[in-house]
């Protein structure tokens, strides 16, 4: 059964507007509360939040549809999308959400949900609640009506797990470190860990209004943060996403690197410190063939899944593996966290700096990277391009011309009104054609 509301993470879409509206997040709260409270024992849920203006809207809304079920309510105001899925595992909630909409403009929200082991929900847990929502939900009597509060400290706890991931007696000391926070979840959590850890640090992107979360900073954006990286004379960027799960590495000179290098460092030396679990890193098909290539060359394996870091991490538990991630900065590390932490990501990198005293540019890259393309085509709702006639014989056509010569992608994104066009080949004209070919038969579909 297809899903109608959720998407690869969570539900998503523009705030104020159908399906993101205060109403539906209500009745997802209940939906939510009474699919994951099975008695009439106390039962709770802990809620996060990035630093969008809408984000107090869809509080409330997922307050009162909660409560209305009987689920008391802690509400933990901004912290990472991270933070939720450990909290929701220590303070024994049954179910725990994160209001965001990740790397996504200010106008955009989204509602993700973990289960009570902190985990994202599976396909066949958001299937049962959006059939929940068709129904006339069972509200509590009134008696039984949850209870909300605040927690203060969620982002300490937080703060503290991650800083106990560094190596015992590892500190920061010496290094200076440019934190990008894309004014969104971790514009005070981030700074704080990094000089508690011992680093003199440089913060970018900690003025939060509301509106300017992702906006010309974070891993989507890195000028900003790489120019104050080469002014400041720092040693390293770290630049996360508005929910603070993804994360981009800038060197000393201000180059980046995406998740794929990232992801090959540690996959490498883990593996030579005979701590990577089944010999694999799971990533999924949007990595660069080159990651392949590299661990390869290390007689490791790169187990590859569709797009989304949930299908990741489900590919992780089912094979037993513990290192896994997304060249967009996701990068998951089950020996510590249940979901992406580009924190906890940026923390391995500047220990794999103190350990080895080598410079950031020695280590981020790994591997030569294969010519890659990914364009994205925006299409209206209604529309269903990758039906048309004309864009299949363009797909049909391109992957005959890419055979035995690199490959070819077309999907529809799981979190945005896009097409994404991505290729790969070492003969970059015919890249350059083929994406083009593609992408334009696509427009014309869409116009």
């Amino acid at each position: 059964m297809a899903r109608k509301f959720f998407g690869t993470d969570g539900v998503r879409g523009r705030a104020n507007a159908y399906p993101m509206t205060a109403e539906m997040a209500m009745k997802l709260g209940a939906a939510a509360g009474r699919y994951f409270r099975k008695d009439q024992k106390r039962h709770r849920v802990v809620i996060g939040k990035d630093t969008r203006l809408s984000g107090y809207m869809f509080e409330n809304a997922l307050t009162a549809g909660f409560t209305s079920t009987g689920m008391d309510v802690l509400l933990l105001s901004p912290v990472p999308t991270p933070a939720v899925g450990m909290l929701t595992t220590s303070m024994r909630a049954d179910v725990g959400v994160m209001i965001s909409a990740s790397h996504n403009p200010h106008y955009d929200n989204g509602i993700k949900f973990f289960g009570p082991d902190g985990f994202k929900l599976s396909d066949e847990d958001e299937l049962a609640i959006e059939a929940l929502l068709d129904t006339e939900i069972e509200p509590a009597q009134s008696h039984n009506i949850g209870r909300a509060k605040h927690i203060y400290d969620g982002r300490y706890r937080y703060g503290e797990r991650v800083k106990s991931t560094l190596p015992p007696g590892m500190t920061l000391n010496g290094l200076k470190v440019v934190i990008d926070c894309a004014n969104g979840a971790a514009y005070k959590t981030a700074p704080e860990i990094l000089w508690e850890l011992g680093a003199e640090v440089v913060p970018v992107g900690v003025s939060p209004n509301g509106f300017n979360i992702n906006e010309g900073c974070g891993s989507t954006d890195v000028t900003t943060a790489a120019e104050a990286v080469v002014a400041h004379g720092a040693d390293v960027g770290l630049c996360l996403d508005g929910d603070a799960d993804r994360i981009m590495v800038l060197d000393e000179t201000g180059a980046v690197a995406d998740g794929d290098q990232l992801m090959a460092l540690l996959a490498t030396s883990w593996a030579e410190a005979d701590r990577l679990k089944g010999g694999a890193l799971v990533a999924t098909v949007m990595s660069n063939l080159g990651l392949e290539r590299h661990l390869d060359a290390h007689g490791l394996r790169l187990e590859r899944t569709g797009v989304g870091d949930r299908y990741v991490v489900e590919r992780m538990r089912a094979g037993g593996f513990n290192l896994g991630g997304e060249q967009s900065g996701h990068i998951v590390m089950t020996d510590y966290a249940t979901t992406g932490d580009g924190l906890l990501a940026g923390l391995q990198f500047l220990a794999a700096m103190k350990k080895s005293g080598k410079p950031a540019s020695a280590l981020v890259r790994q591997f030569e990277r294969v010519p890659q393309m990914l364009q994205n085509v925006r299409f209206e709702a209604g529309q269903m391009p990758l039906e048309d006639a004309t864009v299949k014989a363009a797909i049909s056509d391109a992957e005959g011309r890419l055979e035995g010569r690199g490959r070819l992608l077309i999907r529809k994104s799981g979190t945005e009104p896009l097409i994404r066009v991505m290729a790969e080949s070492e003969d970059e004209g015919l890249l350059t054609q083929v994406v083009g070919d593609v992408v334009a038969s696509v427009e014309a579909a869409t116009a």
